[in-house]
């Protein structure tokens, strides 16, 4: 049995959200296909995920303890790091991720947990896992005149491939905010390919 933890980032609700109307139809085709897995959901607004306070700070680069899974911030570090598959769901916001996710990002990315420092650098410590980024964009960055603007996916890959995840794939619905483009077209081919990649994922 396999861990999934689904992180959503959007305050936006599944319906109101493209990004998510993909996302809950990978999960939903995904458990289809992986009945005796664990899904872990995390809603990072439901969360009320924080920017680091000092005393964060101090805890994530202190001593880890015992008691250190049931801290506040480093929870999640460690919930992260149990999982066998993740699933990101956030939508590009002006060019980048939602600065909530980046701000959870901080919480995860911590030395002796999901990553340690040896006598060559940095090493990652979640080899052998894999990632799904899904997300939805208003114009078109993944590739074309606008690819070199695009640092939400870049970033997300980058940090997960840091953290010693080597398999990240993307899913991306773009150009939805372009005139003239048929939305619904747009995000039910994504749909699509979502529910074929989660059927093996």
């Amino acid at each position: 049995m396999s861990k999934l933890l689904y992180i959503k980032a959007n305050p936006k609700n599944d319906d109101a959200s493209r990004t998510f109307r993909i996302s809950e139809q990978f999960i939903k085709t995904y458990k289809e296909y992986n009945p005796q897995d664990e899904i872990i959901t995390l809603d990072l607004y439901k969360e009320k995920i924080h920017f680091l306070t000092l005393d964060d700070i101090n805890s994530i680069f202190g001593p880890k303890t015992d008691s250190s899974k049931d801290h506040p911030i480093l929870k999640y570090a460690y919930q992260f790091a149990e999982a066998d598959k993740y699933v990101i769901a956030a939508p590009m916001w002006n060019l980048g991720i939602p600065s909530i996710l980046k701000a959870y990002i901080d919480y995860i990315a911590v030395s002796g947990i999901t990553f340690k420092y040896t006598e060559q650098g940095a090493v990652g410590l979640m080899k052998g896992k894999k990632a799904v980024h899904i997300m939805a964009t208003g114009g078109e960055y993944t590739h074309g005149p606008f690819s070199g603007f695009e640092m939400a996916n870049r970033y997300i890959k980058a940090i997960l491939t840091f953290m010693g995840i080597e398999v990240v794939e993307t899913i991306v619905a773009e150009r939805l905010d372009i005139i003239g483009e048929d939305v619904e077209k747009i995000v039910a081919e994504a749909t699509k390919r979502a529910q074929e990649v989660a059927k093996t994922f």
